[in-house]
């Protein structure tokens, strides 16, 4: 039963009943064969004489006409219910076309423009006007992109970019295609949705060489409004920025760029060249400083240069960087590591923070940051800033294979195992994670499959000095001594023409079990503060010297605090 509120008369449960304003009732409910579905009815206990009329059984009222009373009323209250359905489903409809239409897209890759001009001399101009896109989106809050080691190792190859899409787990992808003749350049730009696989955007610039600054920031400026993104004044600007106006000195960094990503010393020596015509170019260009900076970074490890020469450069040009802009999360990183190889691990850690803070997606910055945290002896802190590095930058083999290595450290042999294989899987050739594979081997005492490893690493890389240590280390705990000394013969060599460290000797020397040797070529290290010193804190070809009493003492020497 129901009991209507303004008369308080009970109905069946089937029907709907309510009063109108005169005392009818207007009463839905199903139809018969003697009554319709809708009727109105008029209120017994009225005193009106033309509805006393209306209710007696000798109503002159047709029961035609009560129909069609009926009829209407049913049609105009099917018809009210009809409009404010159609509102609803139009207006929710229009809410969701156009909700939908301006998503805004929160990841994006840019692959490598590529070259079509036939020339791999302006290889340069391709890749840098990638790196500089990428530089610059990646200022803008809440848009995730890819980082150029994620990206460019697609270049040169046939890809399906709604497979890239998924691999990378992005939800658009920026593709380019330049071509340069005489002073023209042609960049024909396509953005796709991969998720909806739908071209959100194309557009082709015709310009000139000397136009090629403005370009850049006007393709960012046009790519970011096809995002949907919406900017602040500040966030405008720094999309904005250019850094500098002269296009000569631009193309000269983008050169640098270019070297410096190659990673070999020959390289390396022709970034510095590139950077510096840059720098002479305008004396105030802020990026080829940083460039300087990040150069004498490397060189130390790719070319045996001693920290004597190469801190003091990475420091001077990571200053002068910063006086010009002191909002470059790279030139921060730049001088925080030089604060690293300085032993000054605090500085250190101030500058890391600060280039996080300038840019939070900057994976570079985690990851030394975490490289400086493990030598402190603050694992759990180092473990995160490794993984978040490599959230940023899944695919980028180096900071793998420092999770593997700090996996390791922490006695997760499994774990790095698995990791190393994952890189090995991606990128075969990168030389030093085969070594991280081989040192987790030896902890499993799977000893021939370790060698392999090893020697492997090498092979791929034989001028690389911390390589040829793990073999040499590898050689010790295998028991084969012959083999060792003769790695030791070696390293010896390298460390007379400046190429390895004592630190390299003493690893395999701690392999060997003799310590006396050990120490004295850490010694050597010590008093000539060697940089990379601090990496016997926590790498596996040093897990000996760590347990000899004299280690405390070598650590008290560097100023570094002492292991709780």
């Amino acid at each position: 039963m129901k009991r209507c509120p303004q008369c308080a008369r009970d109905y069946n449960d089937d029907s709907l009943s309510f009063c109108l304003d005169d005392g009818s009732e207007l009463l839905f409910g199903p139809s018969t064969a003697d009554e319709p579905s809708t009727a109105i009815i008029p209120n017994a206990s009225s005193t009106d004489p033309e509805t006393k009329i209306f209710a007696s059984d000798t109503d002159k009222v047709s029961v035609q006409a009560r129909n069609l009373i009926s009829s209407k009323s049913k049609w105009a209250v099917a018809g009210i219910i009809g409009v404010i359905l159609v509102t609803i489903f139009g207006v929710g409809g229009y809410w969701l076309y156009v909700r939908g239409a301006s998503k805004q897209i929160e990841s994006i890759a840019v692959m490598p423009f590529v070259n079509e001009s036939g020339s791999a001399d302006i290889e340069y101009l391709s890749d840098g006007m990638t790196e500089t896109l990428i530089g610059s989106l990646s200022h803008i809050p809440n848009l995730y992109v890819k980082p150029r080691s994620s990206v460019f190792r697609y270049k040169g190859k046939d890809f399906d970019l709604s497979a890239i899409g998924k691999e990378l787990n992005v939800q658009a992808i920026l593709t380019g295609r330049v071509v340069q003749r005489g002073e023209q350049l042609t960049l024909s730009l396509e953005l796709v949705d991969v998720q909806k696989d739908n071209v959100m955007w194309t557009e082709q610039y015709i310009r000139t060489q000397s136009d090629l600054v403005s370009l850049q920031t006007e393709i960012a400026r046009d790519v970011s409004g096809k995002l949907q993104t919406r900017l602040s004044g500040a966030d405008q600007q720094m999309l904005a920025k250019t850094y500098t106006a002269d296009p000569v000195a631009y193309q000269f960094y983008l050169k640098g760029r270019y070297y410096w990503n190659k990673r070999t010393a020959e390289n390396i020596r022709k970034a510095i060249e590139q950077f510096q015509s840059a720098a002479d170019t305008d004396p105030n260009y802020a990026l080829a400083y940083a460039g300087l900076a990040d150069c004498f970074v490397v060189m130390g490890d790719y070319s045996g240069t001693p920290e004597s020469e190469t801190v003091p450069k990475m420091q001077a040009f990571a200053n002068r960087a910063l006086e010009l802009d002191n909002s470059l999360a790279e030139a921060h990183t730049s001088l925080a590591y030089s604060y690293v190889q300085t032993w000054q691990w605090d500085k250190g850690e101030q500058e890391y923070k600060r280039a996080i803070q300038l840019n939070p997606g900057y994976p570079t910055a985690h990851h030394w940051y975490a490289l400086c945290l493990i030598e402190l002896g603050r694992t759990a802190e180092a473990f995160a800033e490794i993984k978040r590095a490599q959230e940023l930058d899944p695919l980028a083999p180096v900071i793998s294979y420092n999770v593997a290595t700090f996996d390791l450290y922490l006695g997760d042999v499994n774990s790095s195992i698995v990791e190393s294989k994952k890189v090995i899987e991606l990128d075969p050739n990168f030389a030093r994670t085969h070594s991280s594979l081989g040192l987790a081997y030896l902890k499993q005492q799977r000893i021939a499959e370790a060698i392999a490893e090893l020697k492997r690493a090498v092979e791929l890389s034989p001028n690389d000095r911390q390589l040829l240590r793990d073999l040499g280390y590898g050689y010790a705990i295998a028991q084969r001594r012959t083999d060792a000394l003769a790695v030791i013969n070696e390293l010896e060599a390298k460390y007379s023409q400046q190429a390895a460290y004592g630190a390299d000797i003493a690893g395999v020397y701690g392999g060997l079990g003799d310590m006396d040797q050990a120490f004295a070529w850490l010694d050597k290290d010590v008093n000539a503060r060697n940089g990379r010193l601090g990496r016997v804190f926590y790498q596996i070809p040093f897990e000996e010297i760590r347990r000899d009493p004299r280690y405390a003492d070598m650590r008290r020497r560097m100023g570094a605090k002492p292991l709780s």
